[in-house]
């Protein structure tokens, strides 16, 4: 479990077909193999470290369903390690599991600000709510505005200075996570649940009555 806050940028020094390796000097002061490390909000699992580097598994399916299998030497990525208990969360609760990818729509200077315009990703819509939480490449974002089909971002000067986010091009495709509450209000609800005769739960008093609501 992460929280969205990046640690350091990272770049890329290779790629196999099942490995990634990356430069960093910050996370490797107490990463130890086996270890998840959170690459541009893809949980991945270090297999080897140095002072300077760490290697870890990527399977085929990541790479095809996630912006990871978009890298290539010398990309810069956000890195974050694994949260420990007993710390504050500065952020919010990411997973590193990934829903979907989508891509840069417009990019606003407004003041000091940055304002990131991004698609929302098939099926995701009732998952995004305003002034709602998301990580956007693992970093931990609040949704400043949202419209149909796409919801915008403010990226404040910490932000710009310490993700790979600020220089993404209009276009570039980001990892989306929904926050995990809604997924699971969402699933309680039964937005997404089957009944047992096959038909689709809907939101209703009877519903709620049934669920021991009211």
């Amino acid at each position: 479990m992460f929280t969205g806050l990046i640690e350091e940028m990272g770049s890329v020094l290779s790629m196999g077909s099942n490995s990634l390796e990356i430069s960093c000097s910050t996370i490797q002061d107490d990463l130890s193999v086996g270890d998840s490390v959170a690459v541009n909000g893809v949980c991945l699992t270090v297999v080897s470290f140095s002072s300077r580097w760490f290697k870890a598994e990527v399977m085929p399916v990541t790479l095809k369903t996630t912006n990871l299998g978009d890298l290539k030497r010398g990309s810069m990525v956000n890195l974050e390690r694994a949260m420990e208990l007993g710390t504050r969360i500065g952020g919010h609760l990411v997973a590193g599991h990934v829903d979907g990818t989508s891509t840069i729509v417009s990019k606003k200077i407004e003041g000091d600000a940055l304002l990131v315009t991004i698609a929302i990703p098939a099926g995701l819509d009732s998952l995004i709510i305003n002034k709602g939480s998301i990580a956007v490449d693992g970093t931990s974002l609040t949704v400043a505005a949202l419209d149909e089909g796409e919801f915008t971002v403010s990226l404040v000067g910490h932000t710009k200075a310490h993700t790979t986010l600020a220089d993404k091009p209009v276009g570039g495709r980001v990892n989306i996570e929904c926050d995990q509450m809604g997924k699971y209000v969402q699933r309680i609800l039964g937005f997404v649940d089957v009944q047992k005769d096959g038909k689709r739960n809907s939101l209703s008093m009877e519903f709620l009555a049934e669920h021991g609501f009211g």
